[in-house]
């Protein structure tokens, strides 16, 4: 649906049925190929290798509390609650980096350019993109392109880059002194993202979850040698080993919220250490209606961008969320994770009533790292790229990456930008032939 709904904002070839082979053809899955999964792609996918029994007595609670078990998140049901798949292979990630650049890092026709950082785009007087301009070592130097430049710096910075390139809203590039090349007004306007609420559980009979303490600390040290023998065991885990896909209530149509189980205390998104054992949930709303921006704070290419996530600005998502965190804790109280007499840390215990939750929610929320629709594709006024992902208005120049995104998918977004990215190289070599 979510694919569906990107074609009927007019941009045709981006509907489910466009978008599946390329999803098919990126993918390894280790179960096997069906009709919603494929063999033989790049990108490893499989079960995890050692799980965590708590994962497994989450599960069982949330079956308690009455919602469905899924064994397949990516399969024809969304719904559902169990344990997520994961890109590893051989007991470790396996990122888009091993997967497509490492085997080829041979090829005559691929130069990779590290602690280098581009600064802008390069364009001619007739607005066609000519190259980008880098910064290394402290020394700024041009790279030109034959044919065409693609853009893909990621949600916050391909904005970021258009914007110093003079591809963005006219006004605001004129008052950084920015030589306005096109004045497209969309640039880094829709930025959306996954909020994340976590509830922890601080208890210490969960000996089993990864914790600071003399029993985890020798468990850990087992895990490495582990590991190391026979590429299993703790260390193969990815935390959020189970999860689901829920609807915060039973009007919605199809799942509004995800959960992300995790087997250990994880404060501020493990910023902060923690001792002793314990679990996290994580809650995002999966269709967030708030939008926010990226803009720039100077002209400095080497400055970060001015980011505004905006989160919680629409009244919709707040809703969802303390539905969600209501429904959360409803599993989490269940008698599998309850047996452990665990307690919820005193920042989320203290918020009972719907005001208080949204409060917690407000003072707590985090990022799930899925930015995107910063340079949205669509045939409006307000958007960056047309259904070939060309920026608009000038020549030679493409964004490939989150950012394109006209509304944030129903989950993570790793395997939708490796799709967008398939798709992309076709489009590209249709488009150069």
């Amino acid at each position: 649906a979510d694919y569906d709904h990107w074609a009927a904002q007019g941009n045709p070839g981006w509907a489910w049925e466009d978008v599946k082979p390329y999803f098919l053809k990126a993918e390894h899955n280790e179960r096997g190929a069906d009709a919603w999964h494929g063999t033989g792609g790049p990108l490893n996918v499989m079960d995890l290798r050692s799980p965590n029994r708590l994962s497994a007595l989450f599960i069982q609670a949330a079956e308690q509390a009455g919602l469905p078990l899924n064994t397949d998140f990516n399969g024809a049901t969304q719904e559902g609650v169990g344990m997520y798949q994961v890109t590893h292979k051989n007991g470790e990630r396996h990122s888009a980096a091993k997967a497509y650049l490492t085997p080829v890092l041979d090829r005559r026709n691929l130069q990779v350019v590290t602690g280098a950082q581009t600064t802008r785009v390069l364009f001619d007087d007739t607005k066609r993109a000519v190259g980008i301009e880098v910064s290394q070592g402290g020394v700024r130097r041009e790279l030109k392109a034959r044919r065409e430049v693609l853009l893909s710096a990621g949600a916050l910075q391909s904005p970021q880059l258009l914007l110093l390139s003079g591809v963005g809203a006219g006004a605001q590039l004129q008052g950084f002194g920015i030589s306005v090349v096109h004045d497209l007004p969309g640039v880094g306007r829709h930025l959306h993202d996954h909020l994340d609420s976590v509830i922890v559980i601080d208890a210490p009979r969960m000996d089993e979850s990864f914790g600071l303490s003399l029993g985890g600390t020798w468990h850990a040290l087992q895990g490495v040698f582990e590991w190391r023998r026979s590429r299993t065991g703790m260390l193969t885990t990815n935390y959020a080993e189970a999860g689901g896909f829920l609807r915060s209530s039973p009007d919605e149509a199809a799942p509004d919220i995800q959960l992300h189980f995790v087997i250990g205390k994880l404060v501020d998104h493990g910023r902060k250490t923690v001792f002793g054992h314990g679990v996290s949930c994580h809650l995002c709303a999966l269709r967030p209606r708030s939008r926010g921006s990226v803009g720039l704070h100077s002209a400095d290419p080497l400055a970060a961008p001015l980011i505004d996530p905006a989160f919680l600005s629409d009244p919709d998502d707040i809703a969802r969320m303390v539905r969600g965190v209501k429904l959360m804790r409803r599993v989490l109280q269940q008698p599998s994770l309850a047996a452990f007499g665990g307690r919820e840390l005193p920042n989320s215990a203290a918020a009972q009533t719907d005001a208080q939750i949204e409060q917690f929610i407000r003072n707590h929320g985090d990022t799930i790292y899925h930015p995107v629709g910063s340079c949205r594709m669509g045939p409006g006024p307000d958007d960056v790229v047309d259904e070939r992902l060309r920026v608009r208005g000038v020549q030679g120049l493409r964004v490939v990456d989150a950012s394109i995104m006209p509304r944030i998918v129903s989950g993570n977004t790793n395997a939708p930008v490796i799709m967008i990215a398939e798709k992309a190289a076709d489009l590209i070599k249709t488009d150069n032939r």
